[in-house]
């Protein structure tokens, strides 16, 4: 087999490492290091101030694109002065050449309309669901044009668009050597993403104060109105907001958690912190809407729940007992190491790329 050179392009919406970029800031690491495991070569390309440890990083400076979830599905593209993004494609346009491959993570209009000006090959993982008229034309362009080129995270995540059926489901990964198994937890409760209105914190924190359990929640500080909201609703002793860590941090503090409450009001695409729990031998309780519904066993890794019914969430805390620990680090290992990543990104991209 001939390695191959791929582009990574990140989100614009922030640097790596800053949580502004959600489930992207840890996919791309991750699907990096299983191509390189492959023996393929990754460079990533990201805004100024990105921190990405052990992988060949470049960065361009520029002004943040805002967040889809802030938009309206009738939002039309927008794009700030001196925007990141731009530069981050103008970078790509010069040194395209160079890789076999581009990759584009970024859920913005922008990097498809540029896709048929380049030499190079572009493939695109949607990161999340229909949020956008725009977004859904540009996808469904893409995939009249170079059909394969597109690929999602779950199949519930495919769903929300009117041409899910034509997607390519990956899944995702996680390094699992950087997750340890705790077999005997605390009794506390976890909760990891960005603090925001989407993510529903509000119901973590209403199911654990009914079961008589501390939540510890992880994650950025993306909205401090939102955080102060909570505060001042619920006190600021209902939760131990624990920062926006590094993973090692995380799984360290994750693992001695009972379970990880998944809460959110919108289809998550995937839910990486799912496979970070179960990585740790944590029971997660998820709404069963979007990503959630095809990483959890029920009854076996955890519980789906009715969603946004805080009595549901409290009856599966109730039988958190009856998981096994050991199994939820099996079904991690099973199905979401960077091995199994590395053949399912193979059986994707390869056919697509030069070379």
């Amino acid at each position: 087999m001939t390695a191959r050179r791929f582009l990574f392009v990140s989100t614009p919406v922030g640097p790596l490492g800053s949580g502004r970029g959600g489930g992207v800031e840890l996919t791309l690491p991750n699907l990096a290091k299983a191509l390189i495991q492959q023996g393929h070569q990754v460079t990533v390309l990201a805004p100024a101030g990105s921190v990405l440890p052990d992988l060949p990083l470049e960065t361009v400076p520029g002004t943040w694109q805002s967040t889809a979830q802030s938009h309206g599905r009738a939002t039309p593209a927008e794009i700030p002065a001196e925007s990141v993004l731009a530069q981050m494609w103008e970078w790509v346009r010069q040194q395209q050449a160079q890789f076999d491959l581009i990759l584009n993570f970024a859920y913005d209009w922008l990097p498809f309309y540029l896709t048929p000006f380049l030499t190079t090959p572009v493939a695109h993982l949607v990161s999340m669901g229909s949020l956008s008229e725009v977004m859904d034309q540009a996808i469904a362009t893409m995939l009249d044009r170079v059909p394969g080129s597109i690929a999602v995270h779950s199949q519930a995540q495919a769903a929300t668009f009117p041409f899910g059926d034509r997607c390519l489901c990956i899944g995702n990964a996680l390094d699992l050597s950087t997750y340890n198994f705790n077999p005997e937890p605390e009794p506390v409760l976890g909760w990891v993403g960005r603090l925001a209105p989407e993510k529903g914190l509000e119901d973590a924190i209403q199911a654990a104060q009914q079961a008589g359990l501390p939540l510890r929640v992880w994650g950025a500080l993306t909205e401090p109105d939102y955080w102060q909201t909570l505060q001042q609703r619920f006190g600021d002793r209902a939760v131990s907001y624990q920062g926006f860590v590094s993973t090692a941090e995380l799984q360290q503090g994750l693992g001695r958690c009972q379970g990880l409450l998944m809460t959110p009001k919108w289809v998550e695409a995937f839910g990486n912190v799912a496979i970070e729990a179960l990585a740790c031998g944590v029971p997660v309780i998820a709404y069963a809407r979007g990503g959630p519904l095809e990483i959890i066993e029920q009854g076996k890794s955890g519980w789906l729940v009715e969603p946004d019914r805080i009595e549901s969430l409290v009856d599966a805390i109730g039988q958190l007992s009856a998981i096994d620990r050991q199994r939820c680090r099996e079904r991690a290992e099973a199905e979401f190491s960077l091995a199994a990543m590395g053949r399912r990104l193979e059986a994707w991209l390869l056919p697509l790329a030069t070379g």
